[in-house]
């Protein structure tokens, strides 16, 4: 019998006060439309998607994510609006960023070289960095309601981003395991 390996993934997630706020908006989505499955996991922007990998192993994991991610150094990230993936996902969206996109480029190739880990990336779709805020369990119905509530209304939140997180999922929801400093810009 083979042992189940837990899941984890990488992520920005947001630091306070940015953070609360993000999670009072999933709150506010859980209430409005009945869905809750985005609770089920801190506010972030996914680099890496989940993966499983041996827990035996999960100190190295975090070695070399530590090693890799301070090279790069401490980036600013807003969140513009709303955007959705129709049927059932609506998100907070990211502003373009370069610093974003060449982490998240360079760490999948560290995760396929070191470990041999591939990113699945969803439906071969390219990185689309979102914050998600209702997905999976909203129904189609309160999709259109919330969409139509949300399309045309502003968000407008800026962070400096210092760290990039290992999350891992407990059997019932996703825990940060570690956030991991990028390096500091001096300010």
């Amino acid at each position: 019998m083979t042992e189940r390996k837990p899941l984890y993934f990488i992520a920005v997630v947001p630091p306070e006060p940015e953070r609360s706020r993000l999670w009072e908006l999933k709150r506010a989505f859980t209430e409005a439309y009945n869905t809750k499955a985005a609770l089920r996991s801190p506010p972030h922007i996914t680099l890496h998607m989940p993966f499983s990998f041996r827990e035996d192993r999960e100190i190295r994991l975090m070695e070399v994510l530590r090693g890799f991610v301070i090279q790069y150094p401490a980036f600013s990230l807003c969140l513009e609006g709303y955007g959705a993936f129709p049927p059932r996902v609506i998100y907070a969206d990211v502003s373009e960023s370069k610093e974003l996109r060449e982490i998240q480029t360079d760490l999948l190739q560290e995760m396929k070289t070191t470990f041999n880990i591939f990113n699945a990336n969803y439906k071969d779709r390219p990185f689309r960095p979102h914050l998600t805020l209702a997905f999976r369990d909203l129904k189609k119905s309160m999709f259109h309601l919330a969409w139509e509530e949300y399309c045309e209304k502003s968000l407008d939140m800026c962070w400096h981003t210092q760290s990039v997180a290992l999350l891992k999922h407990n059997g019932k929801m996703w825990e940060i395991l570690e956030e991991m400093p990028l390096k500091s810009s001096g300010l």
